[in-house]
């Protein structure tokens, strides 16, 4: 989902063709980083790309790490812009804890897998910014938010002693390993390493199993449909 964001760490642009040419910029740089690191991303590479001249990214961006924070901001907005709608809870009306887990789990994975080479040139390149970190701890704390509202009236589902705690405890531990999966070791796949699918029934067993959700959590049909979708 696409946000209309203000964007900043650019030079204001001033008229809509600049405006359309900044978007070109981001969304090539965007492209190329889905291929591989950041590192191995030339600015000229993003240019031909974008269909624009190195003198217009550089008449933008100090250097490509100025371009990387502005990328990022576009992303962290429209993060909870999606987050927001996707754990709403009249979109969820009805629904059981087990039917929105296993929803959860499956777009954490999907975003993860898609969007590895992106997620992955912002935790190498951001891991000791302040603007970056404020970002991250946004996005993070909006989305367990947004969960912990939409299952509050759902914790007679839930067997652990503490329900909030586990929630949350439970998120971070899927977070966890989507993060060492996709981002720490850099997409590459260990010998005996889980095909997408059952990394997404593994995360979803042990989630269900940490929340010891009772059978009303399951309600008629939960767990083979779970067909709601985050999207």
């Amino acid at each position: 989902m696409k946000a209309k964001i203000e964007l900043k760490w650019v030079r204001a642009a001033q008229q809509e063709r600049s405006r359309r040419t900044m978007t070109r910029i981001l969304d090539a740089t965007e492209t190329l980083l889905l291929r591989r690191g950041f590192e191995h991303v030339s600015v000229a590479e993003i240019a031909r790309q974008a269909c624009v001249s190195v003198g217009a990214i550089y008449a933008r961006f100090q250097d490509k790490n100025g371009l990387l924070q502005v990328l990022h901001e576009r992303f962290s907005a429209e993060a909870l812009v999606t987050t927001d709608a996707a754990l709403g809870p009249k979109r969820w009306e009805g629904a059981k804890t087990a039917e929105i887990i296993a929803a959860l789990v499956g777009f954490l994975v999907r975003i993860h897998s898609e969007q590895a080479g992106l997620l992955r040139a912002f935790s190498l390149y951001g891991r000791n910014d302040p603007h970056f970190q404020a970002r991250n701890r946004r996005m993070t704390e909006n989305f367990l938010e947004r969960l912990q509202t939409l299952l509050r009236a759902r914790h007679g589902e839930i067997g652990h002693p503490d329900p909030e705690l586990a929630i949350s405890f439970g998120l971070a531990l899927v977070s966890g390993v989507l993060k060492n999966t996709f981002i720490l070791d850099e997409g590459v796949p260990e010998p005996g390493a889980l095909s997408l699918e059952a990394l997404e029934t593994e995360l979803l067993r042990a989630y269900r199993a940490y929340l010891h959700l009772s059978p009303m959590a399951y309600g008629d049909g939960a767990d083979a449909g779970d067909s709601r979708e985050i999207v």
